[in-house]
């Protein structure tokens, strides 16, 4: 009974810290919509230029991430204790493809002289500036949320081998998910935004 009483409160826990995570990220979505309205052909331009084969891969990335960790939460209540593992092994190994990716994506903007304070920006249309200013800003905080995801990620699939985790108490790896849920939906969010500007 008070096991179950946990479990709840560590829900219910990890769903108020999400909010506030919705919260952050839905008021930088808020400011990126006014920059839009004010600035509309800068940012069609500032979309263009970004490559949508990294954005598109990512986006595909994620997705199956998000399966393989909702699936090792149903491996674990079945008791497949090696299927839980090589999912949640699956998600951390595409967690990284997607940073690989964002890497080798900002470092083409970098040498490309796309950065903010660069004189490209800095001495450009006001509203490119703008648009790169929160590209950076957004996808550096997201890419920061997919590292302490993959932490999270992490630390369930030490307690999965150590059968910390169980069919029976599965709360921290429901948690980690709902995390790292949470990382792939913001992302789904990001990825028209700044991609796909019309």
């Amino acid at each position: 009974m008070r096991q179950a009483a946990d479990h709840k409160g560590k829900r219910l826990g990890m769903w108020l810290f999400l909010y506030t995570e919705i919260i952050l990220f839905g008021g930088l979505f808020v400011l990126y919509a006014v920059y839009l309205s004010q600035y509309p052909a800068d940012f069609f331009q500032g979309g263009k230029d970004l490559n949508r084969i990294f954005g598109a891969v990512n986006t595909i990335v994620l997705l199956a991430s998000s399966f393989a960790v909702a699936a090792s939460i149903t491996a674990v209540q079945k008791k497949q204790k090696r299927v839980s593992v090589f999912l949640i092994s699956a998600a951390i190994l595409c967690g990284l493809i997607f940073l690989i990716n964002k890497y080798f994506e900002w470092g083409h903007k970098i040498h490309a002289g796309i950065y903010p304070g660069s004189d490209a920006l800095t001495y450009g249309e006001p509203g490119r500036n703008i648009f790169f200013g929160l590209y950076y800003v957004i996808t550096g905080l997201h890419g920061i949320h997919i590292v302490i995801g993959m932490t999270l990620l992490a630390v369930a699939l030490v307690f999965t081998i150590k059968e910390r985790i169980s069919e029976e108490n599965h709360v921290l790896l429901e948690n980690a998910g709902l995390y790292w849920h949470l990382v792939d939906l913001i992302w789904i969010f990001i990825f028209p935004l700044f991609y796909l500007v019309l």
